[in-house]
């Protein structure tokens, strides 16, 4: 199993996770591995937005039969007025750094998993993050078509949405957060099911059924919903 941005976050969870669900051997990914803190893992150098990096971990580690994309950045750049260097990083990060380590492991993915950490903002937009809700957006696409694209091989292709979680990413917000745990509990729960999508909280599910309405309703309920 290996684990992208695994030294902090939901990425650190889910490496204490598998170890506690009994992962014989976890690869901890992160552009510095020296921060990974989690013993009994194989600490590896990976950079997604960098095509040498990804291409050095896959060859470091061949036995691998379940990836984990949680690694991923947002920096609050809005899509009119924002920085477009930085506009291009979320989608560098999100979209194609996905779409890389993807690509150069697939082919050790037969009857094996993916699981890409989405959000309920792949589905819904919000001032301030409109960088983050596009390259999320687009990762949601990217992982519907990888879900067909290796069907023929039994790879299973899981999308995890989750709202806010109780992580550094996550330390401004004052609203409802759920605890790391419980978010990366249910998307395992998910890939032993072979489930292809997960919904790991209230918010996701809301925000997925708010998909077939109009959006002058969804935009009212949803800033009705985070004032409350």
């Amino acid at each position: 199993m290996l684990v992208t941005g695994a030294n902090r976050g939901l990425g650190r969870q889910f490496v204490l996770s598998l170890l506690d669900r009994g992962a014989a051997k976890v690869y901890a990914t992160a552009r510095r591995p020296d921060l990974i803190d989690v013993p009994g893992v194989v600490p590896l150098r990976l950079d997604i937005t960098d095509p040498a990096s990804v291409a050095a971990a896959a060859a470091a580690a061949p036995d691998v039969k379940i990836v984990i994309n949680n690694a991923g950045i947002s920096t609050g750049a809005n899509l009119v007025t924002g920085d477009l260097d930085t506009i291009r990083r979320e989608m560098d990060t999100h979209f194609y750094g996905t779409l890389n380590v993807i690509r150069a492991f697939a082919p050790q993915l037969a009857d094996g998993a993916i699981l890409n950490v989405l959000s309920a903002l792949s589905w819904l937009a919000f001032d301030g993050a409109g960088a983050y809700h596009a390259a999320k957006a687009a990762e949601w696409a990217l992982t519907n078509s990888v879900r067909l694209e290796l069907a023929n091989q039994g790879t299973l292709v899981t999308g995890l949405h989750l709202g806010a979680a109780d992580t550094d990413m996550m330390a401004w917000y004052t609203g409802d957060k759920a605890a790391p745990e419980v978010i990366v509990e249910a998307a395992l729960d998910g890939i032993e099911a072979r489930r292809p999508e997960v919904l790991a909280d209230d918010w996701s599910r809301q925000v997925k059924a708010w998909l077939s309405e109009d959006p002058s309703v969804v935009y009212r309920e949803a800033a009705a919903a985070l004032t409350a």
